[in-house]
């Protein structure tokens, strides 16, 4: 199953039928706090505190409240509203179990991440911490990497759209696919500012969309909403029991259920553009539990607890089955509403990322410089573009060569997995380095850190063993090994940073960085 989350749920399933590493020695021991005081990351201090950055200066143009609501909507995508019934339809109301297991993943994984970036705040997140912690070549390739899962983001999401407003005016679905594509790019390519904006109120509708279904679904359930044909949590249990599948039914739908939660580590990026990052780092990984229980496991219990897990109206959406047995007027067109905001925030945090991810790997030299180089208003112009039009050259791959883009999502299959385990062994080979408490601490490290190793370790392989996940594991993996090779080869040529020339790069940039913080100081 290629990730779900952002709104792979509606496109990909008729898509594809399918360290304990020594830090370098000229890499200094204690990486928290000689990085963030002394040797902050080659990305860290290129932000100005104003908007009138430029040359190659990002700006803190978001929002405290913009990143509150990026945090929230990074893990609602069209996934969760529509593309969960692939999961219940897999495991059967046992799929509550699927989703409890993905989601205490991504919350440990969250929590690691978090540790990291409150003590270093870097537009590159955890492509410059695995550079810094493992090598050279780590950060090249999971950055990479991320870049091409969110490429591959933005044909998903512009297609899922233009579908969706092609029922709705009659259009051919190319030209809102391509439309929404040019708004959402032309919004990135203003200031950061636009990017936050839009995507707080994108957030905030599907937060709305969410806490209105889950209101009705308690109504339901205790038999108070008038009219309704449902009610109750009796589907749990009827129609074959609550594992009507077997066990095995669950570790299959655990793949569907994990990249449902893809985009979580988002607002640890955009943090770095925000004014106060580490604040709004720490705001959004306290409160990544209660998100993904609210939003994800008490939405899927009321999807299973009304609609029979294998009714044929799951077939439609999970979100829309409900509505109809609760007799709501007009339950289609609500969907279709939700899931263009849905694919439509998700296409926009999809270009913003990659060209964020784009822009450090340039300041690292692991990019073209072109893409290093902002606008006047902060913006890295060139990675925008670059990343948006070879997202729309895979928009067109789709409608002129269908095979050979089933082939570039399969690549992508298992990038979050990697991310995932990047992220973990990046935090212990760091943590075990240091020699002070980071101000926000992995929990019972290192045991929780090495069982999340494991644990994604046994997933990769349950890949392997799943006939209809091979392809996707093999081209990700294969793609992985390319890249890994690529950066072996940057690496040997060009050596990794010493310390001398981080010094360089970032003795100046520091004084920005300083400036900026002591700018927003009365504020804390």
């Amino acid at each position: 199953m290629l990730p779900d989350g952002c709104g792979r749920g509606v496109f990909v399933a008729h898509a594809v039928a399918a360290c304990d590493q020594q830090v370098p020695s000229d890499r200094p021991a204690d990486l928290w706090s000689h990085t963030h005081q002394d040797h902050p990351m080659p990305d860290q201090g290129r932000i100005a505190s104003s908007s009138h950055g430029s040359g190659t200066q990002l700006t803190q143009g978001l929002k405290s409240r913009q990143i509150t609501m990026i945090s929230i909507g990074g893990v609602i995508g069209a996934g969760l509203f529509v593309g969960s019934s692939n999961a219940i339809a897999t495991a059967g109301p046992a799929v509550l179990i699927s989703f409890l297991a993905a989601a205490a993943l991504v919350v440990l994984v969250m929590q690691m991440l978090g540790e990291m970036a409150v003590a270093n705040p870097d537009t590159g997140s955890f492509s410059t911490y695995a550079d810094r912690a493992l090598g050279r070549w780590a950060g090249f390739s999971i950055g990479w990497l991320y870049w091409w899962f969110y490429i591959l983001v933005i044909p998903i999401e512009a297609i899922a759209a233009g579908e969706v407003l092609s029922g709705i005016t009659g259009v051919p679905s190319w030209i809102p696919a391509f439309a929404v594509i040019v708004i959402l790019a032309g919004t990135n390519l203003l200031t950061v500012r636009n990017y936050g904006e839009f995507e707080y109120w994108f957030a905030l509708l599907k937060v709305i969309a969410i806490v209105g279904f889950l209101v009705l679904g308690a109504l339901a359930i205790f038999g108070l909403l008038p009219g309704s044909s449902t009610g109750g949590i009796s589907h749990l249990w009827s129609n074959g029991g609550f594992t009507p599948k077997g066990t095995t039914a669950i570790l299959a739908a655990l793949l569907t259920a994990m990249f449902s939660f893809q985009g979580s580590e988002i607002v640890t990026i955009a943090a770095a553009e925000s004014e106060e990052p580490k604040n709004n780092i720490k705001k959004a990984i306290r409160a990544v539990v209660w998100r993904l229980g609210l939003f994800y496991l008490g939405s899927i219990f009321i999807v299973v607890s009304l609609v029979p897990w294998n009714a044929d109206g799951l077939a439609s959406g999970s979100y829309q089955a409900v509505l109809e047995r609760m007799n709501i007027p007009g339950a289609r067109q609500i969907m279709d509403i939700v899931v263009i905001i849905a694919v439509c925030s998700c296409l926009n945090s999809a270009i913003y990322t990659a060209s964020r991810m784009a822009f450090s790997l340039a300041k690292r030299q692991d990019a073209p410089s072109a893409f290093a180089v902002t606008s006047s208003g902060g913006v890295p112009r060139n990675a925008v573009v670059a990343s948006t039009v070879i997202g729309m050259a895979a928009v067109v791959a789709n409608y002129l060569l269908p095979s050979v883009f089933t082939y570039l999502l399969a690549s992508s299959g298992a990038i979050a997995l990697m991310m995932y385990m990047v992220i973990a062994i990046t935090q212990y080979a760091t943590r075990r380095r240091q020699n002070h408490s980071p101000e926000v601490r992995m929990w019972l490290f290192p045991y929780l850190t090495l069982a999340t190793i494991a644990f994604i370790a046994a997933v990769l392989i349950l890949m392997a063993i799943l006939p209809g996940h091979r392809l996707e594991l093999w081209l990700s993996l294969g793609l992985a090994a390319i890249l890994v090779a690529l950066g072996l080869r940057v690496q040997h040529k060009h050596g990794t940073r010493p310390p001398a020339q981080a010094d360089r790069e970032l003795a100046t940039t520091s004084i920005s960085g300083e400036k900026a913080e002591s700018t927003h100081e009365p504020q804390r």
